[in-house]
């Protein structure tokens, strides 16, 4: 019996495509985000939801992931309310929870020979 506030949850790799298997997870996972399992850490690139017609009526019946490994990051910026890689204050940052920006995309930030800060279009 699945509880209430867990959701059946299939984590798939993307490259190559594979289903690395199902768990339970009390959160709603969002592209952004990351995820251990197994041992390992993945960055979520996609949600699917899945719906099964039960009586006459669509219900919520699981949800797919769609992550491709990855490390956490060590910098991270708040922006607008949301966590994105990197020193936000460059002007070349993504703004992004999955990639920092163009220029030096594996980071760090703090070394980068590329930042630029013009105080243009910050966002």
């Amino acid at each position: 019996m699945v509880e209430r506030d867990s959701l059946p949850t299939e984590v798939i790799l993307t490259n190559p495509r594979q289903c690395l298997g199902k768990l339970l997870l009390d959160w709603t996972p969002q592209p952004g985000n990351y995820l251990d399992f197994e041992g390992k850490t993945y960055a979520v690139l996609e949600r699917r939801h899945r719906y099964q017609l039960k009586s006459g009526r669509y219900h919520l019946y699981n949800v797919a992931i769609y992550v491709q490994k990855a490390q956490r990051p060590s910098e991270k910026s708040l922006v607008q309310g949301r966590w994105v890689i990197g020193d936000a204050t460059c002007d070349y940052n993504a703004h992004s929870e999955i990639i920092r920006c163009a220029v030096n995309p594996e980071g760090p930030c703090e070394s980068c020979r590329s930042y630029e800060n013009q105080g243009i279009g910050d966002r």
